[in-house]
């Protein structure tokens, strides 16, 4: 099996500012983009999914939906990962509906929320986009990662509206002569990006977590 490091954007709400466990993406400033080089894999949009979830203090009320890819690609040369980068399109926000229980709510209402300009404002800003900047082996810690049997970290340029951070994030790769598949799962910090809806001043006053999870399952096929 060549090796090889594949990663999406985590998408959507993010970014931990270095918090102590694995499943905290690791975020820093924007750096310089991986050069790519080699043969070219293309993200499948219909296969691809970037799942979140997210709950209210305390981690009462979750929830969790999709987001769709609108394009990408990754390089590799001499089985490796070269470089890389995606677009996703924030209007395709979904909320599922199994996770809004309450009685007069609606998942609809939600995901016109999070369209809206007290989160993604996609009407300024209808895509994010992730970069590859770095891959390196994954090194075990004491500290059990999300992602079940990670072998890779992937470093990128995450920007979300009008902001961009490099995250950090343990992943699962397997490649083939003709594709490459990959998971993830990690918590990030969406306030890292400026979406600060219902998380001012104290945690004691937090309505909203500020900490979503993001579930990547990631087809690429070469071109």
């Amino acid at each position: 099996m060549r090796k090889l490091l594949f990663a999406l954007p985590a998408l959507f709400l993010l970014a931990s500012c270095g918090g102590s466990s694995n499943n905290n993406a690791e975020t820093t400033t924007e750096q310089a983009a991986a050069e790519q080089k080699g043969e070219s894999f293309a993200i499948d949009t219909l296969t691809t999914s970037v799942d979140w979830k997210g709950a209210h203090k305390g981690g009462l009320a979750p929830r969790w939906g999709k987001i769709g890819v609108n394009l990408g690609t990754v390089s590799v040369a001499k089985d490796s990962l070269t470089g890389g980068e995606f677009l996703i399109n924030m209007n395709s926000l979904t909320v599922d509906p199994a996770s809004v229980t309450e009685e007069g709510k609606k998942a609809t209402d939600l995901e016109g929320h999070l369209k809206g300009a007290d989160f993604f404002d996609v009407a300024k800003a209808p895509t994010a986009k992730f970069v590859i900047t770095k891959v390196e082996p994954y090194a075990a810690t004491k500290e059990a990662s999300l992602t079940a049997d990670p072998n890779y970290l992937i470093s990128g340029n995450l920007t979300l509206k009008d902001s961009t951070l490099n995250v950090t994030f343990p992943a699962k790769v397997q490649v083939t002569p003709t594709s490459v598949t990959a998971t993830a799962k990690f918590v990030i910090d969406r306030s890292a990006w400026g979406i600060n809806y219902k998380t001012e001043g104290s945690p004691e006053n937090w309505m909203i977590s500020k900490d979503v999870e993001i579930g990547l399952t990631i087809n690429a096929k070469k071109n």
